[in-house]
């Protein structure tokens, strides 16, 4: 099944991309600031295995962040995978009692990069939610998981509108 066969939400079709390329991007986006934060940690380490990245691969993206280092070109990721990868993201990011705005930057550049739409967007939203909801069985958990949502929702949409 296709990704835009699994959710009723419309998307122009991305272009491929380089998967190692977006992944260095991504790292790119996460020392920005200088610092690796255990939550962007967690972002790249579910990122490069959503994106299939060889056991390799992220240590020379990293690389050729730090240190200028040429980094050989990688796989093309396309329209679909793309998807499925962004919600791997997504969902992994909302698994934290809350985001912190190194993972808003983080998921900001994937929506970017990939041509998420807000309505994709807010489908992935929707759906990790709901994997958490049948993962946890503490309704505060839940709770803290729905409030997450409704902020990333809200911080998303007034960012996009901005632009």
């Amino acid at each position: 099944m296709e990704a835009s066969e699994s959710h009723d939400v419309p998307s122009p079709r991305s272009p491929d991309l380089d998967r190692l390329d977006l992944f260095r991007s991504t790292i790119e986006v996460m020392l920005a600031d200088g610092v690796l934060t255990r939550e962007e940690k967690r972002l790249a380490i579910r990122l490069a295995t959503a994106l299939k990245l060889e056991e390799e691969q992220p240590a020379q993206a990293y690389a050729a962040v730090e240190d200028g280092a040429p980094l050989p070109e990688g796989q093309p990721i396309d329209h679909d995978e793309q998807r499925e990868a962004y919600s791997k993201v997504v969902a992994v990011a909302l698994l934290n009692a809350s985001l912190s705005r190194d993972e808003f930057r983080v998921l900001e550049h994937l929506q970017d990069v990939m041509n998420i739409t807000p309505e994709e967007h807010e489908h992935f939203l929707q759906q990790a939610g709901e994997m958490a909801r049948l993962r946890l069985s503490d309704p505060k958990a839940i709770e803290r998981v729905r409030e997450t949502i409704t902020d990333l929702s809200t911080i998303v949409f007034s960012r996009r509108e901005r632009a």
